[in-house]
């Protein structure tokens, strides 16, 4: 057996998220933090996700650490290897690349009642034993895959747009695409070029509104990078403009009408062929689900060698794909751009708590933490891009940034006290709980299925509000919500007062 690596913090995912509370705990005082991450290096979603067109579709000047702004992007929305090359070079400017342990997979994640400790168990290496666990591992890491019978029978190619097989050559093959979602719009331009026939299966449409992507003329480029503060006001107008898209989204019958009539007069001059407009045109509320960027996907969907299929998949044959309509649509192979399973967050990880509670029961009506971090019952565990914090119109970067602070004042606090851990009280857990629910009523995330949502339709994945509220409901840690565990009794202590962004408590 292997021998346990004693931590102060242990922080599972080394992607955005992870990077960021890593860095603002070293820079308080935490020295003594590792970063376990299952894949070769770190970036997380931008190191596995590598398929043809990958890229944000939200500006670099906002989607970026605020600490790290940059002025030489290449074009307004970076691609996936501009990304990933930011992530760590950032990741060696603090240091931070020195504690990140790659090609470790975490298994599950105990509570040690005794000795008030955690227990992290990784696949083949050692147990690491912490004082305060942080799980990043976010919302898009666990690939989906659609329930299609007879998936096994297929003779052709497949794989999933999260895993994408750079070495099969798709030139001239007719290829199937399961799903039209925020990947797939971006894949499906760059490879319907190169394809002998393309037919991309849809369940429903999307809506839109454009984005260019060419990279900065000479000009552009140049006046980012010299002109003082032109970066900084593009960052402040670009996170207002994402505070409209999100009025928009709370207000359907108001605002949101205004966003669908932007994003369908886009969308009539893009689709110019009535039979592909009939069929990709959305049958729900403008917002309801992810409202994408691309200037690329509708024109694609006209191409002469691509059809959009809007018939449902019964399954899968050992010659393609049978749709509801009787027809076999015969395939060399299959790409499955069907996202990822958003609401089960950290899982098939294992996390075990106070007296041996188990989170995948206590979630099992769905997810939930106070501001998406803390719950009840699992003392200094953090969850990084946890229930309720996903964006619809800003950069989830602004979240993980407030989430890194506001944990940082949760293990001061800690120190500060002579405590051993923080553990959120539960009837301050379960009323922030219900406030997040409540708040959902009438806007448009409440108007059609999504990825936002569970089975049963309850909203595990988004905030139902605005990123200024956010960074503002977490700026400073409100103690009182807490109680303290000590190393003298089994009472847990009552936290004190608030404690400060920028002080210890």
């Amino acid at each position: 057996m292997s021998a346990s690596v004693q931590a102060e913090v242990v922080i599972v995912g080394a992607g955005f998220g992870g990077i960021a509370a890593a860095i603002e705990l070293g820079q308080h005082g935490f020295r003594d933090v590792k970063l376990l991450e299952k894949a070769p290096q770190s970036g997380g979603t931008w190191f596995h996700n590598s398929y043809p067109g990958a890229a944000c579709d939200v500006p670099s000047h906002l989607y970026s650490y605020s600490f790290a702004t940059r002025r030489d992007w290449k074009r307004l929305c970076s691609p996936q290897s501009e990304i990933l090359d930011y992530i760590h070079e950032v990741a060696r400017e603090h240091g931070v690349d020195r504690q990140i342990v790659t090609d470790t997979t975490v298994t599950a994640v105990s509570w040690d009642d005794a000795a008030r400790r955690w227990s992290v168990t990784t696949e083949d290496g050692p147990t690491y034993e912490a004082s305060a666990v942080v799980i990043a591992t976010g919302q898009l890491h666990q690939p989906a895959y659609p329930r299609i019978a007879g998936v096994e029978t297929f003779a052709g190619h497949s794989f999933h747009s999260a895993g994408w097989d750079h070495d099969y050559d798709l030139r001239g093959k007719r290829i199937a695409v399961i799903g039209s979602g925020a990947s797939a719009v971006q894949f499906v331009p760059e490879i319907a070029e190169v394809a002998g026939r393309l037919s991309v299966f849809q369940r429903s449409g999307n809506w839109f509104l454009p984005r260019r992507n060419r990279r900065y003329p000479k000009a552009v480029a140049a006046a980012i990078r010299y002109v003082p503060g032109l970066q900084a006001a593009r960052r402040r107008y670009l996170y207002h403009y994402g505070e409209v898209l999100t009025l928009a989204i709370r207000h359907p019958k108001t605002w949101g009408r205004i966003g669908a009539a932007r994003s369908a007069a886009f969308m009539r001059w893009q689709l110019r062929d009535p039979e592909v407009r009939r069929k990709a045109w959305p049958d729900y509320t403008f917002g309801c689900k992810r409202v994408l960027f691309s200037s690329k996907w509708l024109p694609a969907l006209q191409r002469p060698n691509v059809e959009l299929v809007t018939d449902r998949v019964t399954g899968l044959e050992p010659e393609g794909v049978r749709t509801d309509d009787g027809r076999l649509h015969e395939v060399d192979c299959v790409i499955y751009g069907t996202g990822f399973r958003t609401t089960d967050f950290m899982f098939p990880m294992r996390v075990t708590g106070v007296g041996g509670r188990d989170l995948a029961t206590d979630w099992a009506d769905g997810a939930h933490a106070h501001l998406g971090l803390s719950v009840p019952g699992y003392p200094s565990l953090f969850v990084m891009y946890g229930p309720n914090t996903n964006t619809s119109g800003g950069s989830i970067i602004v979240y993980l940034e407030a989430q890194a602070r506001y944990i940082r004042q949760a293990l001061e606090h800690v120190r500060h006290a002579g405590a051993q851990a923080i553990d959120v009280r539960p009837e301050v857990e379960a009323a922030s709980d219900r406030e997040v629910q409540a708040r959902f009523a009438g806007t448009a995330w409440t108007a059609c299925d999504s990825w936002y949502r569970t089975d049963d339709g309850r909203i595990v994945a988004n905030w139902p509000g605005y990123m200024r509220e956010y960074e503002e409901r977490t700026r400073t840690l409100d103690a009182s919500q807490f109680v303290l565990l000590r190393a003298d009794g089994d009472e847990h202590v009552q936290a004190g007062a608030t404690v400060g962004a920028g002080e210890p408590g």
